[in-house]
C-alpha cells in the first residue's frame, strides 16, 4: 500500500473511533440521567413510609382537618404517579408541591393544638419529613447535573451530528422550582 492510502485508512479509522466515543458518551449520559431519574423516585417513594405516621398523628390528636388529610393523599397520589420509564420533571413539581403542602398543613395543626408540638410522634414524624426532603434535594440536584451532561452531549458539536445521525435522543428538562424562583427578584438574562 501507499503512504496516501495509509494515511486516508488513518483518518477514516480516527473519525470512526471518534464517532464511536461519541455514540457511547451519549448512551452513557442518557443512562446516567437515568439512573439519577431512579434514583429520584426511590426518595420520593421514601415519603410512602412517612405517610402511615402522619395519618397516626391526624387520628392521635383528632386534626380531622380536611385540608391535612386531603394533602396526604395528594401526595400519595403524587408519588404513585412518578413513572419509571419516562423522565417527567413536571409531574416531580407537582409532587414536591404536594409535600409542602403537607408541612404546611402540619404547621398549621401544630397552631391549633399546641400540645401536638410536644409530642413525640410529631417530633418524629417532622424529623422523618424533614430528612427525606434533603435526601430529595441531593437527588434532585444530581439528576439535574446528569441532565446538564446529557443535553450539552447531544446539543454540542460535533456530538450533536452523531446524535442527529444515529442516537436521535431529545434533550430532556431538567427539574426547576418554580416556587423557589418566584422568591427571587433576579432573573437571569438568557
Amino acid at each position: 500500500m501507499s503512504e496516501p492510502t495509509l494515511i486516508i485508512f488513518a483518518v477514516i479509522a480516527v473519525i470512526v473511533i471518534a464517532v464511536i466515543l461519541m455514540y457511547n458518551g451519549i448512551v452513557g449520559r442518557y443512562n446516567a440521567v437515568d439512573r439519577a431519574w431512579a434514583s429520584v423516585l426511590t426518595q420520593e417513594r421514601q415519603k410512602n413510609k412517612i405517610i402511615p405516621h402522619v395519618e397516626k398523628m391526624v387520628e392521635q390528636y383528632k386534626l380531622h382537618e380536611a385540608s391535612v388529610l386531603t394533602e396526604v393523599t395528594k401526595l400519595r397520589n403524587a408519588i404513585s404517579e412518578l413513572g419509571d420509564s419516562q423522565v417527567d420533571a413536571s409531574k416531580l413539581v407537582a409532587t414536591e408541591k404536594h409535600t409542602a403542602s403537607l408541612l404546611q398543613g402540619l404547621r398549621v395543626a401544630v397552631e391549633a393544638y399546641p400540645d401536638l408540638k410536644a409530642s413525640d410522634t410529631y417530633l418524629k414524624v417532622m424529623a422523618e419529613i424533614s430528612e427525606q426532603q434533603e435526601q430529595v434535594g441531593a437527588a434532585i440536584r444530581i439528576f439535574n447535573r446528569n441532565v446538564e451532561e446529557f443535553n450539552n452531549g447531544i446539543q454540542m458539536f460535533p456530538s450533536s451530528i452523531v446524535n442527529a445521525m444515529f442516537n436521535k435522543k431529545q434533550p430532556i428538562k431538567a427539574f426547576s422550582d418554580a416556587e423557589a424562583q418566584a422568591g427571587f427578584d433576579y432573573k437571569p438574562n438568557l
